[in-house]
């Protein structure tokens, strides 16, 4: 009878741990993959290619670009044929009937070369470099400027007599510009507010 009694214990104590392990893998996730398994997926294309997903995203962009080069040769096809038809008309109306001249109705053939465009802008580049530079010297200049001002008036409200007392000379006057500044501002404002 003890016996019995001792299986019956070790049944039920292998029951609360397959419980409790069943319960810590669903808490988990699962009993996650076999060793097999995980290979396998790692050897598998998952379709991601960032390298191809680049050259995608520029072909689109290229793509992008020649359509937007070709409606601007179309509409400048339309332009140059709008103008002709214009000077024919207005020949016919100099000469008092049609002109013998034949006018060149059909489509242009002229092309630009691929060479042309690069030059075209590479040159809108360069001038778009350019003036920013132009904007950045500005810039730097006055801050140069500006910087230089201010060591200038640190120097001067920094100086000390012999004694050790600040010169005041240079404090008022730094006050006095300070208060005039203000007082055009004010100015300022109270001539357009009256308006």
């Amino acid at each position: 009878m003890k016996n019995f009694h001792q299986r019956d214990e070790h049944d039920t104590d292998t029951r609360k741990s397959e419980t409790k392990r069943n319960k810590n893998m669903k808490r988990l996730g699962g009993g996650g993959l076999s060793l097999q398994t995980f290979a396998n997926l790692k050897s598998k294309n998952s379709h991601y290619n960032p390298a191809f997903i680049k050259k995608q995203k520029e072909f689109y962009k290229n793509a992008k670009y020649v359509s937007k080069f070709r409606k601007s040769l179309k509409q400048q096809n339309s332009h140059e044929k709008d103008e002709m038809k214009m000077q024919s008309f207005h020949e016919e109306d100099e000469t008092g009937e049609s002109s013998s001249k034949v006018v060149n109705k059909g489509k242009s053939h002229k092309r630009i070369g691929v060479e042309e465009v690069y030059k075209q802008t590479r040159e809108e580049m360069e001038k778009a470099r350019r003036e920013r530079e132009e904007a950045f010297q500005a810039k730097k200049q006055a801050k140069e400027e500006a910087e230089s001002r201010r060591k200038a008036a640190k120097g001067k409200m920094m100086r000390k007599t012999r004694h050790g007392q600040p010169v005041m000379k240079y404090r008022i006057e730094h006050l006095l510009e300070s208060i005039k500044k203000s007082a055009e501002n004010d100015g300022k404002n109270h001539m357009t507010s009256s308006c």
